[in-house]
């Protein structure tokens, strides 16, 4: 009841502020058309003066002149707007946010809770923390009231999200926080799975491009700056239409195309495992999501037993003895060497 009152109160302010423009209108017409035959009195008396003063009749013809310049550069500009007002619509461009502001953060969530609810909703981002996981986020309320969600987030523990991480250099963007706010995500999504909405989660390895969201016949996007939160980013709305070049058409594609990619593989919300599928959608083998040794880890491992020679390698690596379990090994005598 509550969330539908101010979806109430906005239609009612939307005719209002319809009616009341065609009052004005009329209003002004009414009013230029009674005040007509006076003003050509003035304007005939004023004439009648500045025709024999140079200075009076040079003022009003550098005026009329400016008047025209304006007025023609407006017209032009107008027509140029027009333009590429034609073009955007055509490319389904509908909106365009330059920067996040306290007002756009208001529009862009109503938006998106007007054209997601009921929906199974598309999202591709880094850790979705910030989207989900926040309350103030913008998708946040959006999933309490779809009916699914197919989300793509990035492999915390791939090697291409670990590289670009510590290529950030920032003190505040860390590994263990990133992969901390994968598994809030993921804790989301399985409260969200266990209040019986069809929600399904698959992991890339590839640092991220763009956050995506799909929501029926609007998409959202941003791009991923290299030095800058996505937050700062600009942010596009597309819109998709019946022609066959509109970008919501592309990005809507792309996002299919990565889903449906067998490279990438599905988060199992119940067994926390990398699910592995064929072309065909069968599946091929199951993965650990975090391993038991982060990559980097093992990478010193191994870096510090370079110094060791091969059985020692492998006993330290494998746990792997031969003397403790009681076998042998044929050591080379000296008289041998």
């Amino acid at each position: 009841m509550f969330h539908a009152c101010p979806s109430t109160v906005r239609a009612f302010l939307r005719n209002a502020a319809g009616s009341l423009y065609h009052i004005i209108v009329v209003a002004l017409s009414a009013g230029i058309a009674l005040l007509l035959p006076a003003g050509a009195k003035q304007f005939l008396a004023f004439w009648s003066h500045v025709e024999h003063d140079k200075l009076s009749l040079i003022a009003v013809e550098m005026t009329v002149a400016v008047l025209l310049i304006a007025g023609l550069n407006y017209i032009h500009r107008s027509i140029r707007d027009r333009a590429l007002a034609s073009v955007a619509t055509g490319a389904g461009l509908v909106s365009f946010f330059p920067r996040r502001a306290r007002r756009a953060q208001e529009s862009i969530a109503e938006l998106k809770e007007e054209h997601g609810t009921g929906r199974t909703i598309k999202v591709m981002g880094s850790s979705g923390c910030s989207a989900f996981v926040d309350q103030v986020g913008d998708l946040s309320s959006v999933l309490d009231k779809c009916l699914g969600a197919h989300i793509l987030l990035v492999n915390p523990y791939s090697y291409e999200a670990s590289h670009r991480i510590r290529a950030l250099n920032h003190p505040e963007i860390t590994l263990d926080a990133f992969r901390q706010e994968v598994r809030q995500s993921i804790a989301l999504l399985k409260r969200l799975k266990a209040m019986g909405k069809a929600v399904k989660l698959k992991l890339y390895a590839d640092p991220p491009l763009m956050k995506m969201v799909i929501l029926g016949d609007y998409l959202w996007l941003q791009h991923y700056h290299a030095d800058l939160a996505v937050g700062t980013m600009p942010e596009y709305v597309l819109r998709h239409n019946r022609k066959e070049h509109g970008l919501f058409t592309l990005y809507a594609h792309y996002f299919e195309q990565r889903w449906e990619s067998a490279e990438i593989p599905e988060y199992d919300l119940e067994t926390d495992e990398l699910v592995y599928h064929s072309r065909s959608g069968q599946e091929i083998r199951r993965e650990r999501f975090e391993p038991h040794a982060a990559p980097e880890n093992i990478g010193a491992l191994t870096d510090g037993l370079d110094c060791l020679d091969e059985p020692g390698r492998i006993s330290r690596i494998d746990g792997y003895n031969p003397y403790r379990d009681g076998q042998s090994m044929d050591i080379p005598s000296l008289s041998s060497r």
